[in-house]
Order: structure tokens, then sequence, then C-alpha cells
């Protein structure tokens, strides 16, 4: 018999904060994390906005050896697990060692140390070429490096599904735990790839807004005035375990997972399905396994990208799964605030349904001034709002045709 599997903790870091508290007191204000970059001279490049994180000192958070033998991506990830770490109230040590997973992902990994290795070549010849290129850049360090210097020595992979690969994560630890294959995972998401080559190739698929002279109302989910999605950074991490664990620990869980479902469009590399049919599945299966009616959901945190497909068809697809109630329930895209974190995202978002099971609070859409004719449902325009909140969705949609969905409730008698 599978086991339940609650979240315990989280953490993160992102453009509208550096820990968990402070993104989500910033989200719920509506304040926007997106500018004009700053990590480089982006006046060459289409689009010259980004949601960056601000005043990050990795030598000072982590130590000068561990985090120069780090890609961004890995730093950020392990300031994130941390966090996650100590909101668990959870200490690995030789007790709980080898049943503690740790799988946490990237959609594209370390592009900057990637980038800026080939202009070492380029400018001084191979021989100069870091020794530690290819374990900085690969997707699976950020997962590697957490466990490493955390000591958890149960299941360590990194799934990698474009921008569905934080969801994809979680569900997978979801499953490890449940299967009773380890008692505790971090799990979540980590991006970092806000760089000359990685806002070009963007551009050059036309996925970016342009909107540089008004950086904070660029990214605009759901409105007919939106012109693509603005890249953000930033990582996040869950402490999922067993109901049984959180027991004999005496903790108390933030929230239990309860449903995931992943599905392929088959369609097209970086376009939806038309209708939103591969998303619309993804969501049936999430509620299917959680035993969930569409009634019973009251938030849904949006892929949202803010691209004129994406929007739609996501629209479509919640209609498609959920029928009439769609019309009925709150939907937000955060990333208006903190622009798309990639393969990080779902882990982000996800987090952020954590917190509105919390409080009870619904995350705002902002710049949703004029809505798109094809997208009329409830995107809670431009102000949070409280409701009572039981169940919660969270969608993430990738390049490659990837589809998850989450579905997280409270714990009875919980928070």
């Amino acid at each position: 018999m599978a086991r339940e599997v609650v979240i315990t903790g989280i953490g993160m870091i992102s453009p509208v904060g550096n820990t968990i508290d402070d993104s989500w007191s910033n989200l719920i204000n509506g304040n926007s994390g997106i500018d004009t970059i700053q990590s480089f001279d982006p006046s060459d490049l289409e689009t010259k906005i980004a949601g960056e994180i601000k005043n990050f000192n990795p030598i000072e958070l982590i130590g000068k050896k561990e985090a120069r033998r780090m890609d961004r991506f890995s730093q950020l990830a392990l300031v994130a697990g941390k966090e996650a770490l100590n909101s668990a109230q959870l200490i690995i040590d030789e007790t709980n060692e080898n049943r503690v997973s740790v799988m946490i992902t990237s959609g594209i990994g370390g592009i900057i140390t990637l980038s800026e290795q080939i202009n070492v070549m380029r400018d001084k010849g191979a021989s100069r070429i870091s020794p530690f290129l290819v374990p900085m850049m690969l997707p699976d360090m950020a997962s590697g490096q957490v466990s490493m210097i955390l000591g958890a020595q149960g299941p360590n992979f990194s799934t990698v599904s474009a921008c569905s690969s934080g969801g994809d994560a979680l569900g997978q630890a979801w499953e490890i735990i449940a299967n009773s294959r380890a008692d505790i995972a971090l799990t979540g998401g980590t991006e970092a790839a806000i760089c000359p080559i990685g806002v070009a190739g963007f551009n050059s698929c036309k996925a970016l807004s342009k909107r540089n002279d008004d950086p904070q109302r660029a990214s605009r989910p759901f409105d007919s005035e939106r012109d693509g999605f603005v890249l953000g950074e930033g990582a996040a991490v869950l402490v999922l375990e067993s109901e049984q664990n959180v027991s004999e620990r005496g903790v108390t869980p933030l929230a239990e997972i309860v449903g995931y479902g992943s599905t392929a469009d088959a369609h097209h590399i970086t376009q939806p399905s038309p209708g939103g049919a591969g998303g619309a599945r993804a969501m049936k299966i999430a509620l299917d396994t959680a035993g969930i009616k569409p009634n019973e959901i009251d938030y849904i945190n949006a892929h949202g990208t803010s691209t004129p497909l994406n929007d739609r068809q996501e629209t479509q697809a919640i209609k498609r799964a959920l029928g009439e109630d769609a019309y009925r329930i709150p939907i937000s895209s955060t990333k208006s605030m903190t622009g798309h974190l990639l393969g990080a995202g779902g882990a982000l978002e996800a987090t952020l349904c954590v917190k509105a099971l919390e409080h009870n609070v619904i995350p705002p859409t902002i710049n949703l001034d004029r809505p798109d004719d094809d997208c009329d449902l409830d995107y809670t325009p431009n102000t949070a709002r409280e409701e009572s909140i039981k169940v919660v969705m969270s969608n993430s949609f990738g390049f490659g045709g990837h589809n998850a969905v989450l579905v997280m409730r409270k714990v009875p008698n919980g928070s």
C-alpha cells in the first residue's frame, strides 16, 4: 500500500526575495522582481530585461572553496536546500542518511560556466579550460552537490523535462517515498540561465518579451498585450517525508502531496498541443491519482508564461479538464512577478502553493489590464485575494511537449 507523503520544509531564493518569507511577502503585495539586466551589458540583445536575484553573495553563504566549484544554478540550489532543511527542523546524520533522497533538477544546467569557458578557449586556448567545466555544467550537479554537502545517500538524480522539470522532480520524489524507496526527499528545481547566450537563444526562437522600457510590466500572463515571457533565475527546494517519518519526528507538516500527472503532447518542440489536450490529460491524471474532484479544487497556480500560445492553450486545457468548475476556480500566474524560472518554475510555484494553503491567500497575476478574449477565466488580476483554500493544483508545461501537474492539500487538522 502506498504511503502518504507530506511536505515539512520549504526554501526559496528568487527574483522577489532571497528567502521564502521575503519572496512570499513581495508576491502577495504584487511586487515585481523584473528589471534591466545588471549581471552583464545587455545592450546588444533584443531583450534587455530579466528577473535577477539581488544581493546574492555565494561566498558568504556557501564558503569560498565550495562556491568556486559550483555554477550559479548549483549555488542557488544549496542555499534553498539549507533553508528547506531548517524549515523542516531536519538533521541528516548516520541514523537516516541512507533514506534521504535528493532530486533537484535544472532544465538547462551550468550554461553560465559553459559560455564563460568557451570564451576562455577562444581567447587563451584549450589548455586553459577549467578542470571543473564539466562537473559544473551538468544539469544533475545541483542535486549531486546538495547530496554531498548535506550527506544524503538515498536515491539521487535529476529529472530534466524543460519547464516541467521542477514539477516532475516533485512528482518523482513523491512516488519514491510513497513506494518506500526513501523516507525523506529534498526535491525541487534551480536555474541560472541569465547570460548573453541564454537570452539570445530564447530571443532567436521569439519567446521573450521585448518590453525593455517598462520591465516590471513586461510579464503579463493572460493579457491581450502580452508579447513573450521574461527570463528569471532562482531555486526552490521542498522537504518531502512519509507521514510515518513525520510522526516519529514529531513535527507538523505544511501540506500533503496527493496527486501527480505527467503526459506528452507529442506535437511540437516548442508549441503546446492544440486545445491544450496534453495539459488537460495531465490535470485529469493528477486529480484521479489524488481522488479529488474538480469541484474540490480551490486554487490553480497556472504555468501562465505570458506567451500568446501558452496562455490561450492553458486556458483551454483547464476548461477541458475541469469543465464548468474552471470558471469558478481562482487562478494566478506568479510568473508575472518572478519571470519564468524554466526548470525551477514548477518547484517554485509548488512552494508558493504551500504558502497559499498556509495563509489562505491567492497571489495575484499582475499586469492583467486587458484580458485576452480567449483567456476568460478568473486569473486573480493585480490584487491578492483571501480565500479558504484546502486543495490546490500547480501546472507546468515545457518545450518538447512535457506536462506535469501536482495536486496538494492541507493536512487534516494541519495549518
